[in-house]
């Protein structure tokens, strides 16, 4: 087998375009104060979205808001706890009409189904498959009724292959893709595009708990034999929040980097 690879040279956001292809709109990012969720917020409000950060962390919000200010754009931030109900409706409502929801926001706990509890389950369930639910059905009937709207959540190769230690953040996310199909065919017809990005090993706060060198063996798994940073996956979220994919609904775009052939 070859070990060649395709280095790519990381995306510079400072030198990437800025357009008004979203002014006016107003974008809800969940888990937007680090990692692949502040990429995110960071280039919708390059493109004119007026951006709904949220949170749990003050602090970390503040940061964010204030580097989209200081870029130009226009940030609030909203903190609430996606794993209790009644603060995944509160943040909707202070939310208000929003155009562009990204469902972000997540946990990872490894464990083997022996040492998975039942608080580990559920957790994973409530926040990576529930709260963008609740938040699809409060937010999704307003893009309805405008005719317009992008919805995108964030899903992984987890999903679909089974990795030793996933099982609880694997079946969440593998939720979340059925759950994206059932809304795509729900709300299409009143104009609102539903997809997914399911993503491959990338650079975040969140991941380098596992350790450097876990996550490079990772990388080296993948056709690009390399980890990705926070903005590639955002671009591949841009992009189907965009009017570039304004024919592209009920998809779980495949952004893990490639696949390496058997053999």
């Amino acid at each position: 087998m070859s070990n060649n690879r395709q280095h790519v040279v990381p995306l510079d956001l400072e030198k990437l375009p800025m357009t008004a292809e979203l002014d006016g709109s107003t974008a809800l990012v969940t888990g937007a104060t680090s990692g692949i969720g502040r990429a995110i917020a960071l280039r919708l409000a390059g493109l004119g979205a007026s951006v709904v950060v949220h949170g749990r962390d003050q602090q970390r919000g503040a940061e964010t808001v204030n580097e989209v200010a200081a870029a130009g754009g226009n940030a609030r931030f909203v903190a609430a706890d996606l794993s209790k109900s009644e603060e995944v409706l509160r943040l909707a409502a202070e939310a208000g009409e929003v155009d562009v929801l990204i469902n972000n926001a997540g946990i990872y706990r490894f464990a083997s189904t022996p040492e998975t509890t039942a608080e580990m389950f559920d957790t994973h369930m409530a926040i990576n498959s529930r709260a963008p639910m609740l938040l699809v059905g409060a937010l999704a009937p307003g893009m309805a009724t405008r005719g317009h709207g992008a919805i995108v959540s964030l899903s992984t190769g987890a999903a679909t292959t089974p990795v030793r230690g996933a099982a609880a953040y694997g079946a969440s996310k593998a939720s979340l893709e059925l759950l994206t199909r059932v809304w795509a065919d729900e709300f299409g017809a009143q104009g609102v595009r539903v997809n997914a990005v399911a993503s491959g090993p990338v650079y975040t706060p969140g991941t380098e708990e596992m350790g450097d060198e876990t996550l490079q063996e990772i990388g080296r798994t993948t056709v690009l034999g390399r980890v990705a940073r926070p903005e590639e996956i955002a671009e591949a979220v841009l992009f189907l929040a965009s009017s570039r994919a304004s024919y592209i609904t009920g998809t779980v775009l495949q952004a893990h980097g490639g696949q390496l052939a058997i053999g």
